[in-house]
């Protein structure tokens, strides 16, 4: 991260999760609609190490977590590529609009990039005008309609 910041912006470190970042994960996924206790929030921290694919990091200022994104690498068939797929990227309340999203979706595009990905998508809930805004900002498009048909209770 650079040192020019612009005013009421931070600057956190962006690492990996650890596993005793499973309560804030937990209070990260809550923000983002997708609320867990600890237990649970370890409990997915362990499917994500498990997964050679998959990478959560965490935006770190001195021990506290700020926000995470999540992004998942995998072969996309139609394009004969590597793709990157952000899952999640949630910023805690206290620190939005203060440049952690962005630094957050820095990352994950440098570390796509290094991995080979020849793009990077994400989707958002329809309802969800800011973060619209605030992904086309960052350079992002529309480019489908998601269909979602549920198999289960997630």
């Amino acid at each position: 991260m650079g040192s020019a910041n612009k005013p009421g912006q931070l600057n956190p470190l962006i690492r990996a999760v650890a596993d005793d970042d499973a309560l804030a994960v937990s209070q990260l996924l809550g923000v983002l609609g997708y609320p867990c206790d600890e237990t649970e929030a370890a409990t997915r921290l362990k499917a994500l190490a498990d997964d050679p694919d998959q990478r959560l990091l965490v935006a770190d200022l001195h021990g506290g977590l700020l926000g995470l994104v999540c992004y998942d690498l995998m072969y996309y068939l139609p394009l004969g590529a590597i793709t990157c797929r952000i899952t999640a990227l949630a910023i805690a309340d206290t620190a939005q609009r203060r440049g952690i999203g962005r630094a957050l979706l820095r990352e994950a595009e440098a570390r796509a990039r290094v991995a080979g990905a020849a793009r990077i998508e994400l989707t958002t809930a329809n309802h969800r005008n800011e973060a619209h805004e605030f992904y086309r900002a960052c350079g992002y498009s529309e480019s489908a309609l998601r269909f979602v048909k549920r198999l289960g209770d997630a």
